[in-house]
């Protein structure tokens, strides 16, 4: 039984775009800046001089109730533990994307530039969790502004705020219901639309969908596979029965009685 039990909580509002989660992303995973797990979504320059302003967020797999990459995935590079986390097993993966075109957030990574390309993405480090600590975007960033802990408590601290301080944010907790609900947490002083979030337009996830595609594939290729065989077993015997007939008229004695 999957536990949900991490979650992480995002303040765009203590953001400074410092990148040190990008940096420690890096480092823990021992992979050059280009392919960390993590990216920035940033508002841009808004607003009139001198009252400008501008507002950023790391932005990396969230962790869904019920991936939907997880059920795309038809080679179980894919899957979820049992604690909720979205693991990824890169010796399984085929490269086939399907990961990719399912996720609503756009998480998962193609490496377009290696020759045997593969996908990336995000696992929580699983590794540090193992050892009692945090991930390591968490457990670097100066301001606070990701946090780690319990989804019950991430949720609940998220509102706390929005309720403490309602002209600081937008009446809003991103990954609360996006997707059927996620275990990333974005709370921020903008529209998540102007942070340049995905707007999934979902509170269900497709992942039940994907399932009996996914997993119904096989089942229909062997269907078809099998009905197929059918046709062709008939097909060549008609073909051996309309042979044999000729064969038979073509004999001497046939043709002599005919005679």
């Amino acid at each position: 039984m999957t536990e949900h039990k991490y979650g992480f909580l995002i303040d765009a509002s203590c953001c400074i775009d410092c990148r040190a989660c990008l940096v420690a992303c890096s480092v823990e995973n021992n992979v050059p800046m280009k392919n960390t797990r993590i990216w920035i979504h940033d508002t841009g320059v808004m607003g009139e001089y001198p009252n400008l302003s501008r507002y950023s967020a790391p932005f990396h797999c969230m962790h869904c109730v019920d991936p939907s990459c997880v059920s795309a995935c038809t080679v179980g590079a894919l899957q979820q533990s049992r604690e909720g986390i979205v693991i990824y097993d890169q010796d399984r993966c085929i490269g086939c994307r399907y990961c990719m075109y399912a996720c609503p957030f756009e998480v998962p990574n193609f490496e377009w530039q290696e020759r045997l390309a593969l996908i990336i993405k995000c696992d929580l480090c699983t590794a540090r969790l193992d050892e009692g600590g945090q991930p390591a975007c968490a457990a670097t960033c100066p301001t606070r502004a990701i946090q780690f802990g319990r989804r019950d408590e991430m949720l609940n601290l998220a509102y706390k705020r929005i309720q403490e301080n309602p002209q600081r944010y937008v009446a809003h907790v991103y990954g609360e219901h996006e997707n059927g609900g996620t275990s990333t947490f974005y709370i921020s002083p903008v529209p998540f639309e102007q942070l340049g979030f995905p707007v999934t337009g979902q509170t269900e996830s497709p992942a039940h969908f994907n399932r009996l595609v996914t997993h119904g594939t096989p089942t229909v290729a062997a269907g078809v596979a099998i009905g197929m065989a059918g046709i062709y077993l008939a097909i060549k015997r008609q073909a051996a029965d309309n042979a044999a007939a000729a064969a038979e008229h073509a004999r001497p004695e046939h043709k002599a009685e005919e005679e």
